[in-house]
């Protein structure tokens, strides 16, 4: 996979071959912020790329605000939908999260505290077209 990317998946398994690609180019120590409109595929993206590092079961942590999968390599994954400030954030160990370097840490609505993201990470936006067609762009930073 070349960055920046861009490519419009018309089916869930165009997003997830697109997951996968991504999933080898990633490593521990790794941030990744993924922003698109409700339903538009984040935490599905988010799946098929745990289940390429043979991690547990993904679900959205929208109410416990994080997730820890085991797997080749330790996920986190945030939810940032129902935080209200960044104290909250800090309150839960967010940078003690995401200065472990033996994980990969993905933040689902990254977009809404962007003060927070560490400079180095990759984005990944989807954005919702018709039908079951996403648009995936995914920009790293340094």
């Amino acid at each position: 996979m070349k960055l920046p990317f861009s490519k419009i998946a018309g089916t869930e398994s165009e997003t997830a071959g697109i997951a996968h690609s991504f999933s080898k180019i990633i490593k521990a120590g790794d941030v990744i912020s993924l922003n698109g409109n409700l339903g538009a595929g984040k935490t599905f993206f988010i799946k098929r790329v745990a289940e390429e590092f043979n991690a547990g079961d993904v679900n959205s942590p929208t109410f416990a605000l994080v997730n820890e999968y085991e797997g080749i390599i330790h996920i986190n994954h945030f939810d940032f939908y129902r935080i209200n400030s960044v104290q909250e954030l800090y309150d839960i160990g967010f940078n003690d999260y995401l200065n472990n370097t033996d994980s990969i840490s993905f933040i689902e609505w990254g977009n809404l505290f962007p003060e927070i993201l560490p400079k180095r990470r990759y984005e990944i936006d989807i954005i919702i077209l018709e039908g079951s067609k996403r648009k995936i762009e995914i920009v790293k930073y340094e």
